[in-house]
């Protein structure tokens, strides 16, 4: 559950407002019959009642139509709202401006993606040398018709002369793999199908290591998948002929399973999890005829993987004994744990490294923002990096033959700019910024510290306008995800521009159960400890109250996956805190989130029902769909969710918003926005974000009481 919807956004401005028509409109509003089912499931001897199971049945007509029925309300409830299409209209503006990714090299050419400003899929080009124009390689646009199919990954053989992408059809986890000639830009060979949860790793110009499971019995949208393996296909063989390489037997049944070549495809490594933290660690001398299996790490308790070899010596990245991670060295010869020796220890800050041009660059996040140094083969310390600003960087990244290498940075009101470094001299050119309608001058971007309810200190990072008045009355977003280990770092969002040139604050706190400090603030937040999430969000909210950035008429949360959960967890305990709440793709039946597709690899951070009493107890005790309540007033929502989506299955948002529709005292709305031919949100079409975001925007407006934007968005649209 990668941070695919982390980077979602907030509005605001001093608008006119008027809310007695809202509350009218609300009060009209009539929401579809769902019909209740007697279904009760008895856990450690509490029977919980489960009246809208029937929902999660992704392929039966009745499910259908209510998906129908909701969207003509969500849908006709938004069409009501007057500035809906100016927002619309602003978004897709601003929108439309050329966008590079970093340039990389295979082969004879350098190759990057590239945006014209509205495309639904980012482009594929090349070139040969800095003189030569650019040549189109590959369009994803030209995958679907409606632009729902998109490029999953790309990766090349050594030579550069074969290249294999995946694609994602209607935004599916499962992929499937094109084999494609570069030099002719022809597909060969037949596609390989039944892809899932997997990069594509090549063994020379030979072929390539990718994962799947066997298709489930029943939906492949909802149905569990929990035996993970690794094949290798050869090229000019056909895909039943693929070799089992790892995960065939019950001894070797993982739920993630990851194969990954070194650069002088000397060695194989595989990772296998059953959860989305810890992992086992095996290796496989490739220069042999036939490679025995030998483990390096035989538990699931720590998170490691090689990063690089120099020859055979093995460089690994482990958290063992290290919970802000560090570097270490073994021998291939005897690569157990026992005889790791540290290269580059752990330090205060949490290490993310990465390898080029025969050196290591070690990032490390200082209170989420980025620092980077640059180190040798043998750890010495050769610069700190300097950077353009403040903010993050991602990159740094090379083949070992390559002199200069291109990364990124951006913060939340930079948009994302290229520089490219010389490896050795240390310095950094601007290759590409983006001319975008947007100037950073005018906003500011800081960071503050707050208390949470156990005394736990919280970073947050506030963004808004220059000069806005501290009155309670300033639309704000706060967005939040807290767990799986993933940290958010400042980054800029044109959405985020939208709202923010209009006087809106859009404020970011990293809660525990992320990785911003590492696995001890990982482990605070999950599990038994998974409240303390929920608390440093409703810390979050009133330190922004307090300090009068905003007030709970001008406040909405938002989140997206395990940050859906966060807000269905929020709203159900402080129902008054907040005006408007926003859950994305949420995790939102936590007694039943592991019955799905792959969902039972969240345990880690969650616990299931099933494990014992106390965890079943504790879980049901904040179980968004368990703890809606009747004669409660919730704040207006809307839950947002796609047909497709086989990571958090539908059915979580489904089922949430029918127990809001039945129990919601008052007149604030509760709608469901169900993006059809949408998965969890990689690979979304650009139309459709725009769409996506103009109605959470008009929603979350509408529903704090403005009735009109201020004229100034009005004379930046043009014609």
């Amino acid at each position: 559950m990668k941070k695919l919807l982390i980077g979602i956004i907030a509005i605001g401005s001093i608008f006119s407002c008027k809310e007695d028509s809202n509350q009218e409109q609300a009060e009209v509003l009539k929401y579809p019959d769902t019909k209740k089912v007697d279904t009760v499931t008895t856990y450690f001897g509490t029977e919980v009642k489960d009246p809208y199971r029937w929902l999660e049945d992704d392929r039966s007509k009745e499910t259908e139509e209510w998906v129908k029925a909701e969207n003509k309300v969500t849908y006709d409830y938004l069409a009501k709202i007057p500035y809906r299409k100016e927002l619309n209209n602003r978004l897709t503006e601003l929108w439309n401006y050329e966008k590079l990714g970093a340039p990389f090299t295979e082969g004879d050419y350098d190759y990057f993606f590239k945006n014209d400003g509205l495309q639904d899929q980012y482009v594929v080009y090349r070139k040969k040398g800095d003189s030569e124009e650019a040549e189109l390689f590959l369009d994803p646009n030209k995958f679907s018709k409606d632009g729902t199919t998109s490029l999953g990954g790309l990766s090349f053989s050594d030579d550069g002369k074969m290249a294999a992408y995946s694609i994602s059809e209607g935004g599916s986890d499962w992929r499937k793999v094109i084999l494609f000639d570069t030099e002719a830009k022809e597909v060969i060979e037949d596609t390989l199908i039944d892809v899932k949860f997997s990069g594509v790793s090549w063994k020379g110009n030979e072929g390539f290591y990718y994962s799947s499971y066997e298709k489930p019995e029943g939906s492949e949208l909802s149905a569990k998948t929990d035996q993970h393996k690794l094949f290798y296909h050869k090229l000019g063989t056909k895909q039943s002929e693929d070799k089992l390489v790892f995960g065939g037997t019950e001894a070797q049944k993982h739920r993630y399973v990851g194969g990954s070549v070194t650069e002088d495809n000397n060695y194989l490594f595989i990772s296998a999890r059953n959860s989305t933290s810890g992992g086992k660690l095996f290796m496989m001398d490739l220069t042999k005829p036939n490679p025995e299996l030998v483990t390096l790490i035989g538990n699931e308790d720590t998170d490691s993987y090689v990063i690089e070899n120099d020859a055979s010596k093995l460089f690994i990245v482990t958290n063992l004994n290290a919970p802000n991670q560090k570097i270490v060295t073994v021998d291939a010869a005897n690569p157990g744990s026992e005889n790791w020796k540290d290269f580059i220890p752990e330090t205060e800050n949490v290490l993310t490294p990465s390898t080029g041009g025969g050196y290591f660059f070690t990032e490390y996040m200082v209170d989420a923002v980025s620092k980077v140094k640059q180190y040798d083969y043998d750890g010495k310390l050769v610069r700190d990096v300097e950077l353009p600003g403040v903010g993050s960087v991602g990159g740094f990244g090379t083949k070992k033959d390559k002199d200069y290498l291109y990364y990124s940075f951006t913060n939340y009101v930079t948009p994302g700019s290229i520089y490219k470094y010389d490896i050795e001299s240390g310095s950094s050119e601007l290759y590409n910024k983006p001319n975008i309608d947007f100037n950073p001058e005018d906003y500011e971007s800081k960071q503050v510290f707050f208390n949470s309810k156990d005394g736990t200190k919280i970073p947050m990072i506030i963004t808004h306008k220059k000069g806005i008045e501290l009155n309670g009355k300033n639309p704000t977003i706060l967005y939040g995800y807290g767990g799986f280990n993933i940290s958010l770092t400042p980054s800029f969002s044109i959405a985020n521009a939208v709202w923010m040139e209009q006087g809106g604050i859009y404020a970011v706190p990293n809660l525990r159960g992320g990785g911003e400090y590492g696995k001890e603030w990982h482990d605070a937040g999950i599990k038994l400890k998974k409240q303390n999430v929920f608390d440093d969000f409703i810390a979050a909210a009133e330190y922004l109250i307090k300090e009068k950035y905003t007030s709970s008429d001008y406040l909405a949360i938002r989140g997206g996956s395990n940050g859906g959960l966060l807000v269905g967890a929020t709203m159900t305990q402080r129902p008054e805190l907040m005006k408007v709440a926003l859950p994305a793709v949420g995790v939102m039946d936590m007694l039943r989130y592991h019955t799905f597709t792959a969902g039972a690899g969240w345990a880690y951070d969650y616990g299931t029902s099933e494990d014992s009493k106390e965890m079943f107890d504790y879980i049901y005790g904040y179980s968004p769909v368990h703890n809606v309540k009747e004669g409660v007033k919730y704040p207006a929502t809307m839950v947002t969710t796609g047909d497709h989506d086989d990571r958090v299955v539908p059915a979580h948002s489904f089922k949430f918003a029918a127990e809001l529709q039945e129990k919601q005292a008052g007149n604030n709305p509760v709608l469901i926005r169900i993006e059809t031919k949408a998965g969890h949100g990689a690979g979304k079409p650009t139309a459709m974000i725009i769409d996506e975001y103009a109605d959470i925007f008009a929603f979350t407006l509408f529903n704090m009481g403005f009735e009109v934007l201020p004229e100034k968005l009005s004379d930046k649209v043009k014609g």
